[in-house]
């Protein structure tokens, strides 16, 4: 159930304009407002500071008006704050000693340079596609994966017994190192906007810095170290600890594709027991679609 995908922009209003969820936009708000008075300023001592007016810093902390591109760098640099985290973390929430971390500096976003925004596809009723990164196309992902048009060029599908609700993307296993999932099989993940959310045990496709994707099994030491733990399901493999700073993307193991079927579920025996199920299902898909 192949559809030529079309591209959703992530941009509104013109370039400098990005279109941000409500919740995030509520982040924003209250996150600069927050620090703000934390570093007891006034808005009109903020307005001064950052060259704008100070009904301009009103409308940003009360939702009036949304932030423009400028106005994220902005506020990282004044905050010496991440854009991403003024944007994704609830700042208020936080311990005194994790704000503590981030005004000396321990933030696990580099500052001011980047938010996370996903480029994806959807189809022709507007429904998010499945895209798929192969092997082949694996090493152009690390430096294409937030470019709406490279990723308007990839592969993709609909499985349309799995959630529409979340996020989704296929990716190509290599190796033997996650055995019992066999190499060349497709995995298909959700999308992990907070990473601190990672949690322990469960399979995460990694976009990393330097690695590239990696498919491992994931220990959070974020908050205490500032990594990640990542282990094999094969244990002749060594776990070892990446650096949050690593990683553009995170991407929950939802499910799996094979041609192979492994009947020894002897290793990690709960996140494979509907393996036989989902492949009967797609062989149905697939007949039904062959003879309509």
């Amino acid at each position: 159930m192949f559809h030529p995908p079309s591209i959703q922009s992530t941009l509104k209003g013109g370039p400098d304009r990005l279109k941000l969820k409500n919740k995030q936009m509520n982040y924003f708000s209250s996150n600069i407002k927050f620090l703000r008075k934390k570093k007891k300023r006034t808005q009109e001592d903020v307005a001064v500071s950052l060259g704008l007016k100070r009904t301009t810093i009103n409308a940003l902390e009360n939702q009036i008006s949304q932030p423009s591109v400028s106005h994220l760098q902005a506020f990282s640099k004044y905050f010496k704050i991440a854009i991403d985290t003024l944007v994704n973390v609830d700042l208020p929430s936080l311990s005194g000693s994790q704000l503590a971390d981030l005004e000396n500096g321990f933030d696990v976003f580099v500052k001011g340079t980047k938010l996370r925004v996903i480029a994806i596809t959807v189809d022709n009723n507007n429904e998010n596609n499945i895209e798929c990164v192969s092997q082949k196309v694996k090493a152009g992902y690390t430096a294409g994966y937030s470019d709406p048009e490279y990723i308007s060029k990839l592969p993709a599908f609909q499985l349309p017994f799995l959630s529409n609700d979340k996020k989704l993307r296929a990716f190509q296993v290599d190796g033997d190192s996650m055995l019992p999932i066999p190499e060349n099989a497709w995995v298909v993940c959700e999308y992990l906007e907070d990473f601190d959310r990672a949690k322990n045990g469960e399979l995460y496709v990694i976009v990393t810095r330097e690695e590239g994707i990696v498919f491992k099994k994931v220990e959070n030491h974020i908050t205490e170290k500032g990594t990640l733990k990542l282990s094999s399901l094969n244990p002749a493999y060594n776990p070892y600890e990446l650096p949050v700073m690593e990683i553009m993307e995170m991407w929950r193991f939802v499910s799996f594709i094979s041609n192979e079927v492994n009947t020894d579920f002897t290793t990690e025996e709960s996140l494979f027991k509907m393996m036989k199920e989902l492949q009967l299902q797609i062989s149905d898909l697939k007949r039904k679609h062959h003879h309509s």
